[in-house]
């Protein structure tokens, strides 16, 4: 991996130029726009791990690309020995982020291309044909979703908003506030409040970031104010993406994401949920079933490297939590918007 030098792009997190992945470093974000690049898979899913790209469909791409960097890095010369190394890879890459659905979604689309070769050389030149795809798709099922959510938000809407779940958190463009800038875009007099999201604070650094740079109106609350706001008659809608869907229609998404779907539940506002079909895990009956993945103590007990907590203090740090499908008013995917009984439209969309 080499750093790149600090620029000043357009909001994407993920780019391949000169036979390099090149990721946006959010966790300099948004201090400094610092580009990493790389040509070691490893080395990408030691970012995945280290958040420097995060999101559901962020991880997927990235992984897909991880997966194009294996086959060249790889010095086999026939199929079954090119299989053995991406199916290290595949390990490797797999064993980064457990909750995030579309990792795995990724890194078994680049399986089946590579199976579908009969040479080594053709299997390469798939795989990075392949990752090119899904970035691709990615983006452009981005902006469909964006369409599809627009004609839920009524125009002058306040949408509160939990993580990021914008073009940062994607190929570009974003779920969630790919929702927002459609809305936005529509002409609709749309206003967001971003919960900052502790204890990464990935609304506060990153979607305030996108929004203030699209020029979109704002308000960072803190995430304990959401309730407050819904009470006031502040808030029109709650709007978050998701890391899994089982389905049953429960969602996985960043911690905190439960407490925001109660809370709108007991004023009466909608909960809507943007997110890929890719997002879908309909092997698992139930949210119960998807793996929670608990990140280190330090993200809690320290801030900006500063410890704000004693020594020998007991931390549990989940990064996801469960949302019920009975909180979840409506799925918006790039295939349209599901709606309970969500067991019948999840399945329906996959079909379509």
């Amino acid at each position: 991996m080499t750093t790149g030098s600090t620029v000043t792009v357009g909001i994407t997190p993920i780019a391949w130029t000169g036979g390099r992945l090149r990721l946006l470093d959010q966790t300099r974000l948004p201090g400094e726009q610092v580009w990493l690049e790389f040509d070691d898979y490893r080395e990408v899913a030691a970012a995945i791990r280290e958040m420097r790209v995060r999101g559901a469909p962020a991880i997927g791409v990235a992984a897909a690309y991880g997966m194009s960097l294996a086959a060249r890095q790889s010095r086999a010369t026939d199929m079954p020995a090119l299989l053995h190394d991406l199916d290290v890879a595949m390990e490797t890459l797999g064993a980064t982020r457990p909750t995030a659905v579309n990792l795995f979604w990724a890194l078994r689309r680049m399986r089946a291309v590579a199976e579908s070769a009969t040479m080594t050389e053709d299997a390469r030149a798939r795989l990075h044909v392949e990752a090119i795809a899904i970035h691709a798709q990615d983006v452009a099922g981005n902006r469909q979703m964006g369409q599809f959510g627009a004609t839920l938000i009524p125009d002058g809407a306040a949408i509160l908003t939990h993580c990021n779940a914008g073009a940062l958190a994607t190929g570009g463009y974003g779920s969630a506030l790919g929702v927002i800038r459609a809305a936005h875009g529509a002409g609709n007099n749309v206003r967001v409040y971003a919960d900052e999201t502790r204890p990464l604070l990935q609304g506060a650094r990153l979607t305030a970031w996108e929004l203030v740079h699209d020029g979109i109106p704002t308000t960072l609350i803190a995430d304990t104010m959401a309730g407050s706001l819904m009470r006031r008659g502040l808030i029109t809608c709650a709007l978050v993406g998701a890391d899994r869907i089982a389905a049953n229609g429960d969602v996985a998404n960043k911690i905190g994401t439960y407490q925001v779907a109660v809370l709108a539940h007991e004023n009466g506002l909608p909960f809507y949920v943007a997110a890929p079909t890719s997002t879908f895990d309909l092997s698992l009956p139930t949210g119960d079933d998807i793996p929670i993945e608990e990140r280190a103590g330090d993200e809690v007990t320290h801030f900006a490297g500063v410890r704000t907590a004693p020594v020998g203090i007991m931390v549990a740090n989940h990064a996801f939590d469960v949302t019920p499908a009975m909180y979840v008013t409506a799925i918006i995917t790039e295939r349209g918007i599901a709606y309970p009984p969500y067991s019948t439209s999840l399945a329906k969309l996959v079909e379509g």
